[in-house]
C-alpha cells in the first residue's frame, strides 16, 4: 500500500512515488474529466460523450456548467474572425499577420473629388491666421456654441465652426454683421440674401423645387406674402411666443444671421426681451383674472448696473458679466395693494401668528419680506412656513416652527374664523402638521426642539378647557369628566365580507395594520402615540433638561393625552422612566428654594402641573390610581405635601397654593375609589385643623384669594369622598360575609365613626357662610364656598340614614334645625333669588349659542369648546350661578326623602316665577297659566320638563334617566289632562270622522291612562340592555366609591336615550322578527307578548301625540312614518290585531293632519335608513304578500304616492307591483289625505302616464278595485291628452297617440271617463265630476287629431283620413274605425 505524501517530500520523491503507482497498476483516487469543447467539433464532442458514459454523473436540467458572471464578458470581433489550430507553428502565424510598409502604401485608393466645388481661401489683411483668444471667442460665439458640459477648448472650436459655417456670404456681409448698428442697418443697401438674413428671412422656405433661375427673389416674395397674411390676422401673444421658441429650437446655428434682434446692441436686446416677457405675463394675468382693476401694475424696466446697490468689481470671481434677471431681487419692492378681485388670496402671517392684510405696507426691517412667489407682500404663508421648517439653518427652522405654534394658538382662539375661508387647523393637519412637529422633536438643536414642544402644546392643549375643568372639580360630580375621544368612524370592512366571524380580523389587528397617517387622520392624539411621541418627550425631560417653559409645555401635553382615554393614560404610565422622571425631578420630597421668582431651571422644584398630571392619570381608573399610589410613591407624596403648609413650601405664593390644592384633589380622586383612606386616619388632625381654618380665608390679593378658596373647596371634596367611602363600610362588610364565591370589594379601612366628628364643624362653617351673605366684603367668598359645604351635608345625611347607628328622631330634629337656621334663610336671600333669575340666561338648553364652539373644531381633535363660555358668560367661571342652586336642590332632595314633612317648606323655591319661567323655556313653551302656590297646577309643566330632560341626558347619567322613567314620565298624577275632560274633547274632535272605521280617540286615550303602569314596565323592559350603564351611573351618583371603576364617563356618542325612544318597543320587535327573518314574510308566529308590547307602545305614542306633542318635535314626521311602518313589517298579521289597528289608525290620522302633512318630507332619508324608497319597496312586497286588502295598510301605501313626492315610488307601483292594485281597495271616504294632493299638479312623467294608460286599458286598474288610484290615473291622463302647452316633439307625439287611442277604445265607460273628466270630487260616487259634452276647445283638439265633430255628446260623421299607425304597446287596445 502506498503511503500518503508528506509536506517534507521533495519533487523527486513525488515523481518516484508516481512511477511506483503506475508500475503497480493502481487506480488514482482522483479522476480528471475533460469536458467537451463545443468549438472543437462533433468528433471531440463524441469522444467526450464516450468518456462521460464511463462515469456516474448526476445531471440537473437547466443548470449551467459554469457560474454565470455578474457582468457580461466582452466579445472581440477580431478574435471571433481569427481561426487557430493547435498544431500550427507560432512563427508562421506571426509572419502571416505581419504587414510591411510597402503593402500598406500599395493599398491606398485616391478619393474622387471631381464633383466637389473648389473654394478659394478668404483674403485677409494679415499675414498670419488670427489667434483664438478666449475672451473674444466667448463674446462672439456664446450664442452659437452648442450647450453642454464641455471643456474650454471644445467650446472654442464649436464657436469657431458655427461662425465659419454660416453660409457662403461675402466679406462685406460678414463685416456688416460683426459691427451693425440700428441706424446703419436702416441706411445701407444690401443684397437680397443679406436682407433675408438680417430682417428674418424664411426658414421654412428654401426655394428648392421652384424650377426658375431667380429662386431667391421668388422665395422672398412668397415670404412677404406670408408675412402680410400673418399681419392681417389677429395676433395671439401666446402663439407668437410659441412660434419664437420653436424657431429658436430648430435653428440654433443660424440664429445670428436670421434673427433681427441680433442686429441690435446687447443691452437693447436684453431690455426688449425683458419687456416682452413682462408684457406677456401681464397680459396672461389680465386674461386669467378679468375682475381686476383696469390699472394694472406698471411693468418696471430691467435693473441696470447703475441701479445696483453694490457695484460688482472685475476682480470678483464670476462677476465679470452682469446678469440683470438674476439681480432683480436687489431692487426696491413695489408697494402692495389689494386688487378688486373675488378670488381668494393666500393668507400670510407674521412671526406672532397675526394675519397680515394683503394691502398693508410694512417696513422691511421687520424681516417679513422674503424671496417667495410674492416678494412685495409681507408675511409668510403656511406653505412657506412648512418649507422653511425643513431648512438646513437652525434659526430658520426655529423661526418657522415657532410661527406655526403662534398660528395654532390663535386658530384655537378663533381669531381667524371671520377672516379666512377655510379652517386653518384642518388645513395644517391635512398638510401633515403632526408629522412636521414630530420630526422637529427629533431635531438635535435644542431651540428647534423647544419650538416643536411649544407647537405640540398649541395643537393639543386648550387652556380654556383646562380652566373650566379645574373650576368644575368641586361641583356636584365634578370629578367625572368625559374622555376627549373623537367620534368613532365605522370603517368599511370590504376584505372581511363573506368571512366567518372566527376568520375576521379583530379591532386590535385592524388598528395595528393602519399606517401612522391613517391613524393621525382619524385621531391626532392616537397618531402621536403611535409615532412614539411619549418616548421622545421622556428623552427631552430626562436627557436634554430644557428650560422651564418647555417643561411646563410637556406637562400640559401629557395632561391632554391622559384626558384622551383610559388607554392613553395607561400608555403614559407604561412609558419607561417617564413618570419616574416626572416624580423625581418635579415632585421631590425635599428641595432647595429658588434664588429668584423666575428660576432658570425647574428641576428639583415642586410643580403643580406635575401633581395635576398624577391626578388626571388617577382619574382614568382605579387600577391606574393604585399604580400611582403604590408603585410610584404616591402615598409618600400625599403625606409630604398635605402636611406642609403653603407658606412653608419655600415657593412662590401662587405656585405653593396650586401645589397644595392639586395634592388635595389627588387625595380626593384616590378617596373616590375607596383608596388611600388609611392616610385620612393618619392625617386626621391636619385635615380637621385645615377645615376649622377654612371659614376664615385671608389673602394679600384677589388672585391669591381665589387660589385659597380653591384649596378649601378641594379639602371639602376630599372629606366628602371619605365620608361616602366610610358610609359603604357596613354594606361591604355584610356583602363580604354573605358572598359565596362572588366577587365583592373589600371593606375600606375607614369606619363611619371616623367621620362623625366632621359634621358639626361643617354645619358651623355653613352657618357662618350664610351669615356672611349679608356682608358685601365676604359675599363673593361665601357664595363660592357654599356649594361645597352643602354637598358635604348631603353626602353625610344620605349615608347616615343607612347606618346601623342611625337614630331617626335625632336625625329629624337635626334636619329641622338645619332647615330653619340655614336652608330657609338661604332660599329667601336676595343673592339666591338673583341666581334663580339668571337660570334662563345661563342655560345651554335655552341658549344654544352658548354651546356653539368658539374655536375651530376638528373631528380628529375634539375638545370641550369652553372658550365661548369663558368669554361670553360666567357659567364656567369661579362665580358661576350653577353650582350653588345645584347643590341646594340636591340636598333638598335628600332631606325630603328622609323628612317628608319638610316638603311644603321648600315648595316656594320650585314655584317661584323665575324657576317656572326657566322650566317653560326648557320645553320651548311660554307659561300659559298664572303662578299658583299649589304644585298640582303645574304638574303638566313638570311632566313636560321630565320628557325634555330624557333627550338631554348624556352618557354617565343613565341613572337619572331611569329615575325619570320610573317616577315621573309615566306618572298618572303628572297627566292632569286625563281628569279634565281631555279625552272627551278629543272624541268631539273626531266626530267628523265617524264614517271611518275606527273608534273615537277619547276611548283610546282613557284606556291608555288606565294602563300607564304596564306601559312603564314595557319601556323599562326594553331598556334592560342599559342595566350595566345604569348601575355604574347609580354608584357614581350615590357615592358608592368602592364600586366606581373610573372617573372617566362613557364615550360621548350622543344622548343616553335617542330622541325617538318612544318608538323603541316597535323598533326592537322589528329587529327581532322582521329584520332577522327577511322582512316579516317568513315569521310564522310572534314572540310571546309581542302584541301586548306593540299595543302599549302605540298607546304611549298616542298619549304623547295628543297631550305632549312637543316631546316628539325632535323626531321628524318622516321618521315617525318609518317607525310606524314597523307595525306592518315585523310580522304578517300584527297589524290585523284589533287594538293595534285602532291605535295605528289614530296615530296615522295625527300624522296626516294638514300641518304634519306639509312637514312630511319623504325626499330626506329617515334616521337609520339609507332612503325612504328602500323602506317603501319593502312595504310593497309585504303588502302584496299579506295585506288582504286591509284599508289601514292601503292608506300607508297610498300616502307616498302624492304628486309632490318622488315619481320613483309611483313608477314602482304601476311598473313592478301593478298586481297590488287589485287589493288596494281603500275607498275615497277612508282616505285621510285630500284627493287634490294626488291629482294636482298635472303629471309630467311620460313613462308614468303610459303606465297609467296601460293599467286602465288592460284592466289592471279598475274603479271597484282601487278607486283612489283610478281617479288619479283618469285625472292625469285627461289633463295630459287635452293639454296644449308648448312641449317637446316626443311629448306632443305621445299626446296625440294617447288621445287617438282613447277615442277608439271599445270600453265606452273608460272612454267617457277619460274624455269627459272635469274635476276630482272626493265625496262623489265616482270620485270626480264629468262634462255632459266636450267643451269647444277640447272638441276642436279632438277634431284636429281624429277628424270628428262632437254634437250632443254623440259622434257623427266619418273619418276623412287614414288612421296613423300607433305604438305596438297600444295597437291592440283599441278598435280601428
Amino acid at each position: 500500500m502506498l503511503r500518503r505524501p508528506k509536506p517534507t517530500d521533495s519533487e523527486a520523491d513525488l515523481l518516484r512515488e508516481q512511477q511506483e503507482l503506475l508500475a503497480a497498476g493502481g487506480q488514482s483516487s482522483v479522476t480528471v474529466v475533460k469536458r467537451p469543447d463545443k468549438r472543437r467539433g462533433d468528433a471531440a464532442a463524441a469522444d467526450a460523450h464516450e468518456q462521460e458514459k464511463q462515469r456516474d454523473v448526476v445531471t440537473i436540467e437547466d443548470l449551467p456548467d459554469e457560474i454565470p458572471t455578474l457582468t457580461p464578458a466582452k466579445k472581440s470581433r477580431f478574435k471571433q474572425e481569427r481561426v487557430r489550430f493547435e498544431d500550427e507553428d507560432p512563427e508562421e502565424r506571426l509572419d502571416r499577420h505581419d504587414t510591411h510598409i510597402s503593402a500598406v502604401l500599395s493599398r491606398i485608393i485616391e478619393r474622387d473629388t471631381s464633383a466637389v466645388p473648389v473654394s478659394l481661401p478668404c483674403i485677409t489683411g494679415t499675414a498670419f491666421p488670427k489667434v483664438l483668444r478666449r475672451s473674444v471667442v466667448e463674446s462672439e460665439g456664446q450664442e452659437k456654441a452648442p450647450r453642454g458640459r464641455k471643456s474650454i477648448f471644445a467650446r472654442q472650436i464649436a464657436a469657431q465652426r458655427s461662425l465659419n459655417g454660416s453660409g457662403t456670404r461675402d466679406k462685406s456681409s460678414a463685416s456688416r454683421h460683426v459691427g451693425c448698428s440700428p441706424l446703419e442697418s436702416m441706411e445701407t443697401e444690401r443684397p437680397e440674401s443679406d436682407v433675408m438674413d438680417c430682417v428674418g428671412g424664411p426658414l421654412l422656405l428654401s426655394g428648392q423645387g421652384l424650377g426658375i433661375a431667380n429662386s431667391a427673389m421668388e422665395t422672398m416674395k412668397i415670404h412677404e406674402e406670408n408675412q402680410a397674411r400673418l399681419q392681417a390676422m389677429s395676433k395671439n401673444p401666446r402663439l407668437v411666443d410659441f412660434v419664437r421658441s420653436r424657431k429658436a429650437q430648430r435653428t440654433p446655428g443660424s440664429e445670428s444671421s436670421s434673427s433681427p434682434v441680433q442686429c441690435l446692441p446687447n443691452s437693447t436686446s436684453t431690455e426688449l426681451d425683458h419687456t416682452i416677457k413682462a408684457k406677456e405675463s401681464q397680459r396672461d394675468t389680465m386674461e386669467d383674472d378679468e375682475e381686476e382693476d383696469e390699472n394694472q401694475l406698471v411693468v418696471q424696466p430691467p435693473i441696470t448696473e447703475e441701479e445696483l446697490p453694490i457695484k460688482p468689481q472685475k476682480e470678483w470671481l464670476h462677476m465679470d458679466k452682469v446678469e440683470p434677471e438674476k439681480l432683480e431681487w436687489t431692487r426696491d419692492l413695489p408697494a402692495p395693494r389689494m386688487l378688486s378681485t373675488k378670488k381668494a388670496m393666500q393668507a400670510r402671517f407674521d412671526f406672532a401668528g397675526t394675519l397680515i392684510p394683503p394691502n398693508k405696507d410694512l417696513p422691511t426691517h421687520l424681516g417679513l419680506h422674503h424671496h417667495g412667489e410674492e416678494p412685495e407682500l409681507a408675511g409668510y404663508s403656511l406653505q412657506e412656513l412648512f418649507l422653511l421648517s425643513r431648512s438646513q439653518l437652525n434659526q430658520q427652522r426655529n423661526l418657522a416652527v415657532s410661527t406655526l405654534a403662534n398660528v395654532l394658538t390663535k386658530a384655537h382662539a378663533g381669531e381667524y374664523t371671520s377672516s379666512l375661508k377655510c379652517s386653518v387647523l384642518s388645513s395644517l393637519l391635512d398638510a401633515g402638521l403632526l408629522f412636521l412637529v414630530r420630526f422637529s422633536l427629533d431635531d438635535g438643536v435644542e431651540g428647534v426642539m423647544s419650538a416643536a414642544v411649544h407647537a405640540l402644546r398649541a395643537l393639543l392643549v386648550s387652556s380654556d378647557d383646562e380652566e373650566c375643568l379645574d373650576n368644575a372639580f368641586p361641583w356636584l360630580l365634578g370629578m367625572a369628566t368625559s374622555p376627549l375621544l373623537p367620534t368613532a368612524q365605522e370603517d368599511e370592512d370590504v376584505e372581511d365580507e363573506g368571512l366567518d366571524e372566527a376568520l375576521k380580523e379583530t379591532a386590535k389587528e385592524k388598528e395595528e395594520k393602519k399606517t401612522d397617517h391613517d391613524v393621525a387622520r382619524q385621531d391626532v392624539v392616537k397618531g402621536f402615540l403611535k409615532m412614539q411621541g411619549l418616548h421622545r418627550l421622556r428623552y427631552i425631560l430626562e436627557v436634554v433638561r430644557p428650560s422651564p417653559r418647555v417643561v411646563l409645555d410637556i406637562l400640559e401635553v401629557l395632561i391632554r393625552i391622559a384626558r384622551h382615554s383610559t388607554a392613553a393614560a395607561i400608555q403614559i404610565l407604561d412609558c419607561p422612566r417617564l413618570m419616574d422622571t416626572v416624580i423625581s425631578e418635579f415632585l421631590p420630597c425635599s428641595w432647595t428654594p429658588a434664588a429668584s421668582q423666575a428660576p432658570s431651571s425647574l428641576y428639583g422644584l415642586p410643580i403643580a402641573l406635575a401633581m395635576k398630571l398624577l391626578r388626571v392619570l388617577a382619574s382614568a381608573g382605579r387600577h391606574a390610581c393604585a399604580r400611582i399610589l403604590n408603585s410610584l410613591g404616591g402615598k409618600e407624596l400625599l403625606s409630604r405635601f398635605v402636611v406642609v403648609e403653603p407658606s412653608e413650601m419655600l415657593l412662590e405664593a401662587g405656585e405653593a397654593l396650586r401645589c397644595s390644592t392639586e395634592v388635595l384633589r389627588l387625595f380626593a380622586v384616590a378617596a373616590g375609589y375607596g383608596q388611600a383612606c388609611s392616610l385620612y386616619m393618619d392625617l386626621y388632625p391636619v385635615l380637621v385643623k385645615r377645615l376649622q381654618a377654612g371659614n376664615r380665608p385671608c389673602a394679600s390679593s384677589e388672585a391669591v384669594l381665589f387660589l385659597e378658596l380653591d384649596r378649601i373647596r378641594a379639602l371639602l371634596v376630599l372629606l366628602t369622598q371619605v365620608t361616602q367611602t366610610a358610609g359603604c363600610h357596613e354594606e361591604l362588610q355584610r356583602g363580604l360575609v354573605n358572598a359565596q364565591g362572588t366577587e365583592c370589594p373589600p371593606p375600606p379601612p375607614v369606619l363611619w365613626s371616623h367621620v362623625t366628628g366632621l359634621q358639626p364643624i361643617v354645619i358651623s362653617s355653613l352657618k357662618g357662610c350664610v351669615r356672611a351673605l349679608d356682608g358685601s366684603s365676604q359675599m363673593s367668598s361665601a357664595l363660592i364656598l357654599l356649594p361645597s359645604y352643602l354637598l358635604y351635608v348631603e353626602a353625610y345625611y344620605s349615608q347616615f340614614c343607612v347606618q346601623s347607628s342611625f337614630q331617626p328622631v335625632q336625625c329629624l330634629q337635626e334636619l329641622e334645625s338645619l332647615t330653619s337656621d340655614v336652608l330657609l334663610p338661604l332660599i329667601s336671600h336676595q343673592a339666591m333669588q338673583n341666581m334663580t333669575s339668571s337660570f334662563r340666561s345661563n342655560s345651554v338648553i335655552c341658549n344654544p349659542g352658548l354651546s356653539a364652539p368658539g374655536r375651530e373644531v376638528v373631528p380628529s381633535l375634539p375638545g370641550l369648546s369652553c372658550s365661548r363660555l369663558m368669554k361670553s358668560s360666567t357659567i364656567a367661571g369661579p362665580n358661576s350661578p350653577l353650582p350653588l342652586p345645584t347643590a341646594l336642590l340636591y340636598l333638598l332632595n335628600t332631606i325630603t326623602s328622609i323628612h317628608k314633612g319638610l316638603i311644603k317648606k321648600f315648595s316656594r323655591l320650585i314655584l317661584s316665577d323665575s324657576v317656572l319661567s326657566y322650566l317653560q323655556s326648557c320645553i320651548g313653551a311660554m307659561p300659559s297659566v298664572p303662578v299658583d302656590p299649589e304644585v298640582a297646577k303645574h304638574a303638566s309643566l313638570f311632566h313636560q320638563v321630565s320628557l325634555a330632560l330624557l333627550s338631554w341626558l348624556l352618557p354617565g347619567s343613565e341613572y337619572l334617566a331611569h329615575e325619570l322613567l320610573s317616577v315621573m314620565t309615566f306618572s298618572h298624577s303628572l297627566l292632569p289632562e286625563g281628569g279634565f275632560g281631555e279625552p272627551e274633547v278629543a272624541a268631539l274632535a273626531e266626530l267628523q270622522l265617524k264614517e271611518r272605521t275606527s273608534p273615537a280617540v277619547g276611548a283610546l286615550l282613557r284606556d291608555a291612562l288606565n294602563h300607564l303602569p304596564s306601559i312603564r314596565g314595557c319601556y323599562l323592559t326594553h331598556l334592560a340592555h342599559m342595566e350595566p350603564s345604569v348601575l355604574s351611573s347609580h354608584d357614581r351618583y350615590l357615592g358608592r366609591t368602592p364600586f366606581i371603576r373610573s372617573h372617566f364617563l362613557p364615550e360621548l356618542t350622543g344622548p343616553s336615550l335617542p330622541s325617538d325612544w318612544p318608538f323603541l318597543p316597535l323598533i326592537s320587535l322589528y329587529e327581532r322578527t322582521g329584520w332577522s327573518a327577511g322582512g316579516g314574510q317568513l315569521v310564522e308566529s310572534l314572540p310571546a307578548g309581542s302584541v301586548q308590547s306593540a299595543t302599549q307602545c302605540l298607546q304611549w305614542l298616542l298619549v304623547l301625540e295628543s297631550w305632549r306633542e312637543q316631546a316628539l318635535t325632535a323626531v321628524p314626521p318622516v321618521a315617525k312614518l318609518a317607525r310606524l311602518a314597523c307595525v306592518f313589517l315585523c310580522s304578517s298579521d300584527l297589524f290585523l290585531e284589533r287594538p293595534v289597528q285602532e291605535l295605528t289608525w289614530a296615530l296615522f290620522r295625527r300624522l296626516t293632519q294638514p300641518a304634519q302633512l306639509e312637514a312630511l318630507d319623504l325626499g330626506s332619508a329617515p334616521p337609520g335608513l339609507a332612503s325612504f324608497h328602500d323602506l317603501y319597496s319593502a312595504l310593497l312586497v309585504q303588502f302584496e304578500a299579506v295585506s288582504f286588502g286591509d284599508p289601514l295598510f292601503g292608506c300607508f301605501m297610498l300616502l307616498p304616492l302624492q304628486r309632490r313626492y318622488n315619481v320613483t315610488m309611483r313608477l314602482a307601483v304601476f311598473g313592478e307591483h301593478v298586481g297590488m292594485l287589485r287589493s288596494l281597495g281603500v275607498s275615497l271616504q277612508q282616505l285621510p289625505v285630500p284627493l287634490e294632493k294626488f291629482t294636482s299638479p298635472m303629471e309630467d312623467s311620460l313613462p308614468l302616464l303610459r303606465l297609467y294608460f296601460r293599467a286602465l286599458v288592460t284592466g289592471a286598474l279598475k274603479r271597484n278595485w282601487c278607486p283612489v288610484l283610478y281617479v288619479v290615473a283618469i285625472a292625469h291622463l285627461n289633463a295630459f291628452i287635452f293639454s296644449q302647452d308648448a312641449v317637446t316633439e316626443e311629448v306632443e307625439t305621445a299626446r296625440r297617440s294617447l288621445l287617438r287611442t282613447t277615442y277608439y277604445l271599445t270600453d265606452e265607460v273608460l272612454k267617457n271617463h277619460l274624455l269627459l273628466f272635469r274635476l276630482p270630487q272626493q265625496n262623489s260616487e265616482l270620485g270626480f265630476s264629468t262634462y255632459e259634452q266636450l267643451p269647444p276647445i277640447r272638441a276642436r283638439r279632438l277634431e284636429s287629431i281624429v277628424g270628428t265633430e262632437e254634437k250632443g255628446g254623440e259622434r257623427q260623421g266619418a273619418l276623412s283620413f287614414t288612421t296613423a299607425p300607433v305604438d305596438n304597446t297600444t295597437s291592440q287596445l283599441y278598435r280601428p274605425p
